[in-house]
């Protein structure tokens, strides 16, 4: 599976209503710890298809970033049935990130 950009207009539909668990991450472009997450999170996205696997600029999309409550990046959250069960901050290693789905 491929990784979902998010924005505004597609939060509800791909997220909130969303059969699977989701992995949102709150990144920017120019977040150093973000490039060194990113891989980790694409790779989560094709090696599980469980998990809807979802990507937030947070300096395009900074209405979501602050409905998270996210204040450093990366931001890590883990939604089921449109309800928040997990955050993290900070870059984590794979079995990390897969951990909060617990």
């Amino acid at each position: 599976m491929s990784v979902t950009v998010i924005n505004k207009n597609n939060f509800d539909a791909e997220v909130i209503a969303s059969d699977r668990p989701v992995l949102l991450d709150f990144y920017a472009t120019w977040c150093g710890p973000c490039r060194m997450l990113s891989p980790i999170v694409d790779k989560i996205a094709e090696e599980h298809p469980e998990i809807k696997v979802c990507k937030v600029n947070v300096d395009e999309e900074e209405a979501l970033a602050m409905r998270f409550e996210v204040m450093s990046i990366p931001t890590l959250v883990v939604i089921k049935n449109g309800e928040v069960v997990n955050k993290s901050v900070g870059a984590l290693p794979e079995a990390r990130i897969l951990a909060m789905f617990k």
